[in-house]
C-alpha cells in the first residue's frame, strides 16, 4: 500500500521546512484538538468519573500492543521518560562483579547513565561496542562486531533499534538470538524507531522495550510507554502508586490496603498513571500510526528522499547504506569541502530544522514531508559548497 502526503493533517508553516521529527514530532491536529478538549474538561472535573482513572490508559496499551505486535497489552505501561523506563529495569536486576553490560557508542545518555551506575555499584563491567571508523556498510560492520562481543560473560544487551545520531539500523533479531544462547538481557530504546519503523514483540522477543512518546509515537512530551517481558513479572516498581494495586478501582476501599499487584506491567505503571491529558492525546496519535501503518511511512520516507541522497552523495558527503539505516532517520557526513558554520547559518537563513548530532547532520522526515523539503535541503549544502568551500 503506498500513502500520499499527509501535510494537511499537520499545522506546520509554510515558511517551514522541517525535517526533525527525531528532535520532537509536529503534534497532527487531531491530536491536538483532543489534549484541547481534555484541558476544557479537566476545567469542569466533576466530569471525570473513576472509569476515566482506568479505562483509557486501558485503551492506550490495546493500541500500542498492536502497533507493536504484542499479544498482551497487560505487559505494556505508562512512563514519562526513558530514564524512568530504564530505571525500572535496573531496579529489578542483580549482576556480579565482571558481568559485562553492552551498550553502543554515542548511545542515547538515558540508556547510558543507569548501567554506567549500575556498574559502579556492582562492580559489572561497562562494555562500549564501538562504531566501526569506515565510511560506508557502517551497519552491517556495527552488528557484526555486536554479535561478537556477546560471549558467556554478557549479562545484559542495552541499546536501540535505529542509532538516535545517524539512523543506522541494527539487526535486533540476530541479537536476540545470541543474547538469549547466553542467558542475556535485550532492553531496546525503541524512541527513535517505533512508530515509524515496523517493531514486532513476537519477533524480536526483548525483555522491555522503552518508548518516549512526544517523537515517533507523535504525542505529547513527558509521556511514554514500555513492554516488560516476563523477566520483570514478579519485580519491583520504584513507585508504590495506589492505581496498580488490585481492586484499586474502588475509591470506597483505598485503605483497605492491598498487598497484590494488578498482573504483568501494571505495576510499573507511573503515578499518576490516568494523564487525563496526554493519555488521549497518545490514544489518538497511534490510533493514525496504526492507519498509516510505519512500513508504509518507510515506503514514503525513501521515495522522497531518494533522487536528493543520491545528489549529496555526488557532491562527496557520505551517507549510509539503506540497507543498513532507516528511511525516517540518516545521518549526512558532509563532504571535508562544506563547512558546518556557514552551513548551519544557511538553515537558519532558509528555515529548515534539522539537527547536527556528532559528525553529522540528522535528517528526519515523515508523511508531511515531501521531495521538495529534501531538495530545499540540498540546495543549501550546494550553495555553502560553492561560496565558502574549505579550501586543502
Amino acid at each position: 500500500m503506498s500513502i500520499a502526503n499527509q501535510n494537511d493533517k499537520f499545522d506546520l508553516s509554510e515558511s517551514v521546512t522541517y525535517l526533525n521529527t527525531a528532535y520532537m514530532s509536529p503534534l497532527l491536529k487531531k491530536v491536538a484538538k483532543v489534549g484541547r478538549d481534555a484541558i476544557d474538561r479537566k476545567c469542569q472535573p466533576f466530569t471525570i468519573g473513576v472509569n476515566d482513572f482506568f479505562d483509557p490508559l486501558t485503551e492506550l496499551k490495546k493500541r500500542f500492543a498492536q502497533l507493536i505486535d504484542c499479544n498482551e497489552p497487560e505487559r505494556i505501561c505508562i512512563i514519562p521518560s526513558v530514564s524512568y523506563g530504564i530505571a525500572t529495569v535496573i531496579n529489578n536486576i542483580s549482576l556480579n562483579k565482571g558481568d559485562e553490560i553492552l551498550v553502543l557508542e554515542e548511545q542515547f545518555p538515558s540508556n547510558l547513565y543507569s548501567w554506567q551506575r549500575l556498574a559502579d555499584d556492582t562492580g559489572a563491567i561497562l562494555k562500549i561496542i564501538a562504531k566501526p571508523d569506515v565510511e560506508c556498510n557502517i551497519g552491517r560492520i556495527w552488528n557484526a562486531n555486536i554479535l561478537e562481543a556477546i560471549s558467556e560473560k554478557t549479562a545484559v544487551v542495552a541499546m536501540c533499534h535505529t542509532h538516535w545520531a545517524d539512523g543506522t539500523l541494527f539487526d535486533l533479531k540476530s541479537i536476540r538470538q545470541k543474547s538469549r544462547e547466553v542467558n542475556a538481557l535485550l532492553i531496546i530504546d525503541g524512541t527513535q524507531s517505533v512508530g515509524a519503523l515496523p517493531f514486532s514483540i513476537n519477533d524480536i522477543e526483548p525483555d522491555a522495550l522503552i518508548c518516549a512518546g512526544y517523537k515517533w509515537l507523535m504525542g505529547p512530551y513527558a509521556s511514554g510507554l514500555a513492554y516488560y517481558g516476563s523477566y520483570f513479572d514478579d519485580g519491583r516498581p520504584i513507585e508504590e502508586n495506589w492505581a496498580n494495586r488490585l481492586e484499586s478501582e474502588n475509591f470506597a476501599g483505598l485503605t483497605s490496603y492491598q498487598d497484590l499487584y494488578k498482573p504483568l506491567a501494571n505495576r510499573y505503571n507511573v503515578g499518576e498513571q490516568a494523564n487525563f491529558i496526554a493519555v488521549p492525546m497518545l490514544i489518538a496519535a497511534i490510533d493514525q500510526l496504526i492507519e498509516w501503518q510505519p512500513e508504509n511511512i518507510q515506503n514514503y520516507c525513501k521515495k522522497i528522499a531518494e533522487k536528493s541522497l543520491l545528489q549529496l552523495m555526488e557532491l562527496g558527503c557520505t551517507i549510509e547504506s539503506s540497507q543498513y539505516r532507516g528511511h525516517h532517520l540518516f545521518g549526512i557526513k558532509l563532504a571535508l569541502n562544506i563547512p558546518l558554520k556557514p552551513l548551519q547559518e544557511e538553515f537558519k537563513k532558509r528555515n529548515i530544522f534539522v539537527s547536527i548530532r556528532g559528525d553529522y547532520v540528522r535528517v528526519s522526515i515523515h508523511l508531511f514531508n515531501s521531495a521538495e523539503d529534501i531538495e530545499a535541503l540540498v540546495d543549501a549544502i550546494v550553495t555553502v559548497q560553492k561560496n565558502h568551500a574549505l579550501v586543502f
